[in-house]
């Protein structure tokens, strides 16, 4: 069904340690990876990839645990989907695609293996696009002393089987709330019904809500230790870097936009962009991401 909102696009099965990763590929140029966030599917690109493919290779991936790549059982340690792990997932479908150096764009979780993945690997990446998230590590600041409000956030980190059990009892409800309203107008009309569709096959299953709350276990654990750490350090993304960010992030009255965020952590020059939408900015401001992205891609400050 998603065939339809990516014509002309190849599919790929490509095999990797956490089992088969879900791509797609169209286009020709300068290679550029597409990571969707939660609780959504590379579906989430349809209205932005066919246009960035007349100048680039796109490609379009379902993060483990999520739309049709596999789902493995989480860790302990929740190192199965850390942001890190997912990143070395990244590296092998552009490996296997003929990439070895490509440009990201990443939406929500698939902006934290993003800006993972070029913290961990700057000879990988060649620019970063973040839509619409600030460093883990600052947002679990903000949670922590009251300045932030992601109930979702705590509540997904809290430890197997609590939140697996009660989303199960109707996970279409819980997951179709989070979309309406994370969106601007508080409705689903924002999204097109093939793709809403492929985000309601991808969460209504026992094995996929447990991978979401497991990536939401490793942010509060794993990923948060990995970004304490190179913060402590010093270290900075290396490559060319992009914010765009929507109304949603800004709202609540933060004394630092997502900009002076990142610019304070983890990328001192990050240029950036503001559209007018809730958090899910590719489907809600096509044209306005676009306009953000397609001068950035080509290598225009």
């Amino acid at each position: 069904m998603t065939d339809d909102l990516f014509p002309g696009f190849a599919s790929h099965w490509i095999d990797t340690e956490a089992g088969r990763v879900f791509a797609r590929s169209g286009g020709d140029g300068p290679p550029v990876v597409l990571l969707h966030g939660f609780p959504q599917t590379h579906a989430c690109w349809h209205r932005i990839a066919p246009k960035l493919a007349e100048r680039h290779t796109v490609v379009c991936m379902d993060l483990r645990g999520y739309g049709w790549s596999s789902a493995p059982p989480g860790d302990a340690a929740h190192e199965t989907y850390s942001k890190r792990a997912m990143g070395r997932d990244v590296i092998a479908v552009m490996e296997r695609l003929g990439h070895v150096r490509f440009a990201i764009v990443g939406h929500d979780r698939g902006a934290r293996v993003a800006y993972r993945l070029a913290l961990d690997h700057p000879g990988r990446v060649e620019r970063l696009a973040l839509l619409d998230i600030m460093p883990t590590v600052s947002f679990w600041q903000k949670i922590r002393s009251g300045q932030a409000e992601a109930p979702h956030w705590e509540f997904l980190a809290r430890p197997a089987p609590e939140p697996e059990e009660e989303i199960g009892r109707n996970p279409l409800a819980y997951f179709d709330g989070l979309l309406a309203k994370w969106s601007r107008h508080g409705t689903l009309k924002t999204f097109d019904p093939r793709a809403l569709h492929a985000y309601r096959q991808s969460c209504n299953e026992p094995s996929r809500i447990h991978a979401f709350c497991e990536d939401y276990r490793a942010g509060a654990t794993v990923d948060l230790a990995q970004d304490e750490t190179d913060l402590a350090a010093g270290r900075k993304i290396a490559c060319p870097a992009l914010v765009v960010w929507s109304d949603y992030l800004a709202r609540g009255g933060a004394t630092e936009t997502p900009p002076q965020v990142w610019r304070r952590t983890f990328a001192p020059h990050i240029a950036e962009a503001r559209v007018e939408a809730g958090h899910f900015v590719a489907e809600e401001d096509p044209d306005g991401t676009l306009a953000a992205l397609a001068p950035f891609l080509r290598g225009n400050p």
